[in-house]
């Protein structure tokens, strides 16, 4: 490993706190929460837009009602009764109720965003961990994939806005939505249900965002 390569590099507050927003949603769609997570989520401070807002209608003061939406339920929510929901909902006997591939939302050919999402890891010099059973188009992966490429690691720099927009774009904003909105619109989801809906607000902010660089 080159001394660049391991040097670290002090991200900026906003996309330290746009790394954490990924890695605790790759976390939450990864597996249920446990009790130590639920626990630090309740307890996590509101969020407050960058800038005041004139109307409740502001993606910022969306995200922000969301968050606190998810700390409640964090704080009310049992973690075994959580972990029965994400098992009835993204795993199920045979067929879950709700995918959370891309590849199941992509249209008919559903090898391609897995095939597509498999050569932009390969060009990224990023793989599958070997003891990792998902495949690579399953959202915490996704999700993970833009942790590491806002906030980089011991082998490698942060990515280039330019670069974490590309992936955005072609492996995340595509079909995110629409899972959310499954999981929103399902009658097994209770504590996911506010999961998704900030998550959806998430990505929305991150699209606009992208937009304006």
């Amino acid at each position: 490993m080159s001394e660049a390569a391991s040097a670290t590099r002090q991200l900026e507050p906003e996309d330290q706190a746009r790394a954490n927003f990924y890695a605790l949603l790759a976390r939450l769609f990864r597996e249920a929460p446990d009790v130590a997570l639920l626990s630090a989520m309740a307890g996590a401070p509101p969020l407050a837009p960058s800038e005041p807002v004139s109307t409740t209608d502001d993606p910022a003061s969306g995200l922000a009602r969301a968050w606190d939406a998810l700390r409640a339920a964090s704080e009310d929510a049992v973690a075994e009764a959580v972990r029965d929901e994400y098992q009835a909902l993204f795993i199920g006997v045979g067929r879950s109720e709700v995918s959370l591939y891309a590849s199941h939302y992509l249209g008919p050919r559903s090898a391609r965003p897995l095939a597509e999402i498999r050569a932009s890891l390969a060009e990224r010099g990023l793989a599958r961990r070997p003891a990792e059973s998902e495949f690579e188009d399953h959202l915490a992966l996704v999700l993970e994939t833009m942790r590491m490429l806002i906030a980089g690691d011991a082998d490698r720099f942060p990515a280039e806005i330019a670069e974490q927009q590309s992936f955005f774009e072609r492996h995340l904003v595509t079909w995110a939505q629409q899972c959310c909105n499954a999981i929103m619109d399902s009658s097994v989801a209770n504590y996911y249900r506010y999961v998704a809906q900030f998550t959806s607000f998430f990505v929305a902010i991150e699209q606009a965002s992208f937009a304006i660089v």
